[in-house]
């Protein structure tokens, strides 16, 4: 029988495990999104992203519990209809840029503090994502949830630290800067991107048992994927605006923090979720293709698991050695968000909800 974590807060840390990396671990992305509107305007952008993210999973995840779409191809089929596989190219563009600003981040991140050849760090990933996409979901969901609870006590004591050394810049900043435009375009904009990485939190809904269980996981997976966020965003207003220039801002707070062994575990901490986000997405590629093969009466080859991580993750670091994290991030989330919100929110509130209703 499925235990109370696996069945209410599972799907949360999936999800939290996906978006990290691609979403907030550098700190890069939340400057783009919500520094803009200042603050407290930036504040209001984030929670008007968990919102969103909180009822929209609830929704997902009881659609695809009642008609068993355990795979992005089944899931989508119940919303899109014959017009699914629009999703699947995106998703998989998605995959690709998401990886390559992970790729481009843990380069930067070996390169900038320890002088390492960003090679180095990019064999190490997929050498890690490789492993744990070959064993399949358990040892995935393991690796996610564990890995997930020690980002939160790193990110606890990151922004306790940073409280304790720079508050009083922090305090400042809340109550003098007036709330800037745009905080809401910037949480909707936010949120619907990171919402195309919904198939990669489907495997682990057959702990799912009833409606109940699959609402409540839902709407506890916006609050256990943003908390860490906020953590964050409070920690970098202490160096508002000027952090803004920095291309990975959690570098330039563990310099000012000045702390090397917190630095290097941080760092670690940091490292892994580029592990955790490949790894999620990458899975929800072969999962997809191994309900292909089960359609033929046939099993998946193990061994194509680690070859299709590989193929992904050489393509998006190609791409990430091409353009950039910084460029990638800004011209490329802006393109998807509205795909995706056209692709995933209308259609899961429209038929989908429909059949949510409809279901006994």
């Amino acid at each position: 029988m499925a235990s109370f974590f696996q069945r209410y807060l599972l799907p949360g840390f999936i999800f939290q495990s996906v978006i990290i990396a691609g979403g907030y671990a550098t700190g890069r992305e939340i400057v783009e999104f919500f520094f803009a509107s200042g603050p407290v305007g930036g504040l209001l952008g984030i929670i008007v992203a968990m919102i969103i993210w909180s009822v929209t999973m609830a929704a997902c995840l009881e659609l695809a519990r009642i008609t068993k779409s355990y795979d992005y191809q089944s899931y989508f089929k119940q919303t899109l209809g014959r017009f699914s596989f629009l999703f699947e190219i995106t998703y998989l563009l998605q995959i690709i840029l998401v990886i390559s600003i992970v790729g481009a981040a843990a380069g930067e991140l070996l390169s900038e503090n320890y002088g390492i050849e960003a090679i180095w760090g990019t064999l190490t990933m997929m050498i890690s994502v490789g492993i744990l996409v070959f064993y399949g979901s358990s040892l995935i969901e393991k690796f996610l949830s564990v890995w997930s609870i020690l980002l939160y006590i790193a990110y606890a004591a990151f922004v306790i630290m940073c409280i304790n050394v720079f508050g009083d810049k922090i305090a400042t900043n809340f109550s003098t800067i007036p709330v800037g435009e745009g905080w809401f375009i910037g949480g909707l904009t936010y949120s619907g991107y990171n919402l195309g990485t919904i198939p990669a939190v489907l495997f682990c809904i057959r702990h799912i048992t009833c409606r109940k269980e699959a609402i409540t996981a839902g709407l506890l997976a916006g609050p256990i994927a943003m908390i860490p966020a906020i953590f964050f965003f409070v920690a970098m207003m202490g160096y508002y605006p000027d952090i803004t220039e920095q291309s990975l801002p959690v570098n330039y707070i563990l310099t000012v923090l000045d702390v090397p062994v917190f630095k290097i575990i941080f760092e670690i901490i940091l490292f892994g979720t580029f592990i955790e986000t490949s790894t999620a997405m990458i899975h929800s590629v072969n999962e997809r293709i191994a309900v292909s093969y089960e359609d033929k009466d046939h099993h998946m080859p193990r061994y194509m698991r680690p070859v299709i991580a590989i193929t992904i993750l050489f393509s998006a670091i190609v791409l990430a050695t091409k353009f950039g994290i910084v460029n990638l991030i800004s011209q490329g989330y802006g393109t998807l968000t509205w795909v995706f919100i056209i692709l995933i929110i209308v259609p899961l509130f429209t038929i989908g909800m429909w059949k949510i209703v409809k279901a006994k």
